[in-house]
């Protein structure tokens, strides 16, 4: 595992009457990072170092994770995505990038949709816009976390993502079961956005591992909600529109963010793809 660079700037930000956690990495146009699921920014791993060259990154740590942790109120992607919205402007920005992987996808998109004025560009990794778009495995995994939030809790100690969450969270190994508790209630709750995604206007990059915990065909369905693949590009671009989508091989919902596979297919839609020349007839 590569060694994290050091944050330039981490605290707390009161935002939507509650404490958040945020760090930030080196100095630039703003790009807010959100993890996933039982984690925190860190959990990007070498892709932090590779995307801060040229960008602030600006690490988020989302209600009942990390550095943030229980927050004693119902967590939603609505409350999440306002806690990013007011953060963002709270840090003086009238706009940033956004890019988040699995729950913090959702809650990227989810900005998107209730705050379009904060965001530039947005970037989605093996994200659901829909509580179907898991495959079963995942689905009844989420069910049963939501069944017995105390029983997993209790069955993650000692687990990476337990010691992560107990190095970094206020209270430590105290609020554990209530962190677990909050997310728990989260992914068991239904949820379908198929009629919001259109609606976003920010360009879009959406992002998938081949062998993913979301269904490929839902992935799929993403970026056609947002206009994607509509038509033919024709020879000289004129069809092409303003949001995106990548495959990466040989890649999991697990380990697609352990390597720069996802900043490498980023960074250039977050800097503005260089106009490309049609081809010669």
């Amino acid at each position: 595992m590569s060694q994290l660079p050091t944050p330039t700037e981490s605290g707390f930000a009161d935002v939507n009457d509650i404490r958040i956690w945020y760090q930030t990495y080196s100095e630039g146009d703003p790009l807010i990072l959100l993890h996933g699921g039982f984690g925190s920014v860190e959990m990007f791993g070498p892709n932090i170092e590779v995307l801060a060259q040229g960008r602030r990154v600006i690490g988020v740590d989302l209600q009942a994770h990390g550095g943030t942790g229980p927050l004693g109120r119902p967590m939603s992607f609505e409350a999440m995505a306002t806690d990013v919205a007011e953060l963002i402007t709270s840090l003086g920005y009238e706009k940033a990038d956004v890019m988040g992987y699995s729950l913090g996808g959702a809650v990227a998109m989810r900005v998107a949709i209730d705050h379009p004025e904060v965001v530039d560009r947005l970037v989605t990794v093996s994200a659901a816009y829909a509580y179907n778009n898991w495959h079963d495995y995942n689905f009844e995994g989420m069910r049963a976390i939501y069944a017995d939030p105390a029983g997993t809790a209790e069955s993650m100690i000692g687990s990476p993502m337990h010691q992560g969450y107990v190095a970094k969270a206020p209270g430590g190994e105290a609020s554990w079961a209530e962190a677990v508790n909050e997310f728990g209630i989260l992914i068991g709750t239904d949820y379908d956005w198929s009629s919001e995604v259109p609606d976003i206007t920010a360009p879009t990059l959406v992002i998938v591992g081949d062998w993913d915990a979301v269904r490929i065909g839902a992935a799929t369905h993403l970026f056609e909600l947002l206009g994607g693949g509509a038509q033919d590009a024709q020879w000289d671009r004129s069809g092409m529109g303003q949001n995106h989508f990548a495959v990466i091989p040989n890649a999991t919902h697990y380990d697609i963010v352990n390597t720069t596979a996802i900043s490498e297919i980023a960074i250039p839609f977050l800097d503005g793809y260089p106009e490309a020349a049609a081809p010669e007839q």
